[in-house]
């Protein structure tokens, strides 16, 4: 593969995970919140909310680096 292309691709799947975390920390309230302020605030909803977005774009971030490197041996 041509380092240009694998420069390219390794910058993309470096931040995807971030545009990816980011919608899931917006929008984790909606799938999850119950509409319950309280449970909302509390620190076991905040641990169950930044555990899940990072383990999201770790796998994300996982995937993309296999991808973008795999073949790449000299």
């Amino acid at each position: 593969m041509d380092s240009t292309l694998t420069v390219i691709l390794g910058i993309v799947a470096m931040l995807l995970p971030l545009v990816v975390g980011r919608l899931i920390w917006k929008r984790f309230d909606s799938w999850f919140g119950r509409n319950d302020e309280d449970y909302m605030n509390s620190l076991e909803y905040f641990l169950k909310k930044i555990g899940f977005t990072i383990l999201i774009a770790f796998i994300l971030l996982w995937i993309g680096m296999t991808l973008v490197f795999t073949g790449n041996g000299s």
